[in-house]
């Protein structure tokens, strides 16, 4: 039986998108979002065997004039975790889309439900280890966004995801970005795989825990290469997996008005990741094939969901991104 927050005539977007505005953040946002959980509802429908009229997926992406012209399928377990999208607006619309994409490549996260469950949490833990980068999964994401923002121009292309998909087009915006191609990218939740400083409770604690990581071994930075890509990332403070952005570009920019470089920071989360200390204590090198963890990037629009939530699923779900009723806080944190 389907759930009801697969259904979009019950769940999706209320009466605010009825006149889109491409030029307006909150309706890109909200598009973005519905595109992603489009993603969640095609896997669903795969799962259960739904078609025709039984299939839940299309009005996701149809609402929108978006055509779903590739689904992007798991060489392991062939689960679809992505797909990209051509924008179809109407033939007799008058107005210019400037705005809109042409393309839009988006991520779903993990299902936890049966189906994918097993191959998903096995990429949540390579996310954990900092090595995404190394799955198939990632090599068969990586080459649909390089060769779109080839094909098509990286101006004409978004990318979205939510979770471990976030994780996913995150790490392919970083590895155009270090070429100096910069897609518009939509992050909902990105994990941010590191010790939970942002949960602790005293700020002296909190604050005293990253200066002390800031101030280690301050070697110049590498990220210099990504500071002109601003990719939009989303999170909530009642979800564990991706809080600690909020603290960790708050951090960045208390340190700068202390006069330190915002470099230090970037270099304190690269030693500092929940991957790096698991391997350091399992006695595991990871000096081969070294990898910065994906959620370390110089510069970003950071939008904060101030609503509150009453549990960690709801504070972690997709569906809020595209409501109208939420408390929504953005920063743009460059990197200087």
């Amino acid at each position: 039986m389907a759930s009801d927050r697969e259904d979009f005539t019950l769940c999706g977007p209320s009466s605010h998108l009825t006149n889109l505005d491409w030029a307006n953040e909150n309706h890109q946002r909200c598009v973005a979002a519905c595109l992603v959980q489009g993603i969640y509802i095609v896997e669903r429908d795969r799962q259960l065997q739904r078609e025709g009229s039984q299939a839940l997926a299309s009005p996701w992406w149809d609402s929108f004039h978006f055509k779903l012209i590739r689904r992007l399928i798991d060489d392991a377990d062939f689960s679809i975790f992505g797909a990209i999208y051509e924008f179809k607006p109407p033939q007799d619309t008058t107005t210019v889309e400037s705005k809109a994409p042409r393309y839009v490549i988006a991520f779903r996260g993990t299902l936890t439900k049966p189906g994918s469950i097993s191959r998903d949490l096995e990429l949540d833990i390579h996310i954990i280890r900092n090595g995404l980068h190394r799955t198939s999964r990632f090599d068969i994401a990586m080459q649909a966004v390089g060769s779109m923002a080839t094909s098509v121009g990286a101006s004409n292309l978004w990318i979205t995801g939510h979770s471990m998909g976030a994780a996913m087009a995150l790490l392919a915006g970083k590895t155009l970005a270090k070429t100096g191609v910069y897609v518009k990218s939509f992050l909902f939740n990105p994990p941010f795989v590191s010790p939970p400083i942002e949960r602790i409770s005293n700020e002296r604690v909190r604050s005293g825990l990253r200066i002390a990581g800031s101030l280690r071994n301050l070697s110049e930075d590498p990220l210099k290469a990504l500071s002109l890509w601003l990719p939009d990332i989303h999170v909530n403070p009642g979800d564990h997996l991706c809080s600690e952005y909020i603290g960790f570009f708050e951090h960045r920019g208390n340190m700068e008005q202390l006069g330190y470089g915002a470099g230090i920071v970037e270099r304190m989360a690269m030693q500092h990741s929940l991957g790096g200390l698991l391997m350091d204590a399992m006695g595991v090198s990871n000096a081969v094939d070294v990898q910065e963890p994906v959620h370390v990037i110089p510069s970003a629009k950071l939008i904060v969901n101030r609503t509150a939530s009453e549990d960690y699923k709801e504070a972690h779900g997709i569906h809020q991104w595209w409501r109208d009723d939420q408390d929504l806080v953005s920063n743009i944190y460059l990197f200087k």
